[in-house]
């Protein structure tokens, strides 16, 4: 199968990343063209012991990082507007973070998109996750009936630079706290202390309040069933920090986006 036939399903995936990482549409095209105008020179650059979208983005990637402007951090978007939190991020913590999040890559297909070990992954991606709680750190609701689960949840968000601004056992709990303290993201369990419902709580709390939300359940099969709708940040319990710490990231910096969209 010849290179084109290969790469020209995975195109548009690849000019969102490039927009993305790039901050316009207008740039990011341009870096896409000088990829394939360099696959084009040198076939034999493109990767053939991994599959053709990484392949893809690895070749991306390496004409995108060899030129100094990209890889310089200076904080600043190429256009300011709904990707600025994303241009403030340090230039290969930036890549990891999209193409992990946006691209949905795991994190060893990442770590050969970047050619760097597994560990340096995770470790740029807590970078990110960093990096982002920087510049949107807000106040977290918790609706969790399990103290340990709460704990470790509370230790994590703090860890982020975010603020616990009270821990929910109940609906009932969780409702009354959003009115009284308005917080920017809620962590919420699905099966709560009483028998009530975490979903529950969350559909009556975005009826009214324009909020992030990351729901934690044991049982993702249980809504993840391909009807409308899903929960949008879903986190599978027993989790991992990492995960909790990439899945708040990536919801905060997502709805932050989205509002200015919206603006």
């Amino acid at each position: 199968m010849s290179i084109s036939t290969e790469i020209a399903p995975q195109l548009p995936y690849l000019r969102r990343f490039a927009r993305a990482l790039s901050g316009s549409q207008q740039s990011g095209d341009a870096y896409v063209v000088a990829a394939l105008e360099s696959l084009i020179e040198d076939p034999s650059s493109f990767p053939r012991d991994v599959p053709a979208r990484p392949a893809l983005y690895r070749v991306f990637l390496r004409l995108w990082s060899s030129m100094a402007v990209n890889m310089r951090g200076s904080g600043q978007p190429e256009n300011p507007g709904p990707d600025k939190n994303l241009g403030a991020l340090t230039p290969r913590s930036r890549q990891a973070f999209l193409l992990r999040t946006v691209e949905g890559f795991k994190v060893d297909e990442v770590a050969t998109i970047m050619g760097v070990e597994e560990e340096s992954i995770r470790g740029l991606l807590d970078e990110a996750s960093r990096e982002i709680a920087e510049q949107v750190a807000t106040d977290v609701l918790i609706i969790e009936d399990e103290p340990i689960i709460a704990l470790d949840l509370e230790s994590i968000v703090q860890e982020l630079g975010h603020r616990v601004v009270g821990v929910a056992r109940t609906r009932k709990q969780a409702v009354a706290m959003i009115g009284e303290r308005r917080p920017g993201l809620v962590l919420a369990d699905i099966q709560l202390a009483d028998g009530s419902s975490g979903l529950d709580a969350v559909n009556e709390i975005v009826s009214s309040v324009d909020i992030a939300v990351i729901f934690v359940t044991a049982y993702p099969e249980r809504f993840l069933t391909g009807d409308r709708p899903e929960p949008a940040f879903l986190l599978t319990k027993p989790f991992e920090p990492e995960a909790v710490k990439a899945a708040i990231s990536q919801a905060l910096f997502f709805d932050r986006k989205a509002k200015r969209k919206a603006a």
